[in-house]
């Protein structure tokens, strides 16, 4: 059993920044893949960010979105830099109980955290 708790979204301005935080319960996944997905209103959840030894990035937030880990804490974050308004979402962090793809298959997820663009 495991618990994922995301915090940091809001209401910015395109061009500014926001870091994205989240807590996870109980034991550690330093061996295992965590990440970011995101849906918008009347679209799929879409994978943004994911590491384990190495980090992977979308297309679309290469160059400004980074993604860390503190194991220590086990908190992962999601600093986003010059945001735009096709960044408004609900972000969800994700970890996975096993190695695998970094892009799918996770098996534990939070609650979301909105985050809110305007143009």
């Amino acid at each position: 059993q495991v618990q994922l708790v995301e915090s940091g979204g809001g209401l910015v301005q395109a061009g500014d920044s926001l870091r994205l935080s989240c807590a996870a319960s109980g034991r550690s996944f330093s061996s295992n893949h965590m990440g970011w997905f995101r849906q918008a209103p009347g679209k799929e959840r879409e994978f943004v960010a994911a590491i384990r030894q190495l980090t992977y990035y979308a297309d679309s937030v290469k160059g400004r979105f980074t993604i860390s880990r503190d194991n220590a804490k086990n908190t992962l974050y999601l600093q986003m830099n010059s945001l735009k308004a096709e960044d408004t979402a609900v972000y969800y962090c994700a970890a996975r109980r096993s190695n695998g793809a970094y892009d799918r298959g996770y098996d534990y997820w939070g609650q979301g955290t909105q985050v809110t663009v305007s143009s």
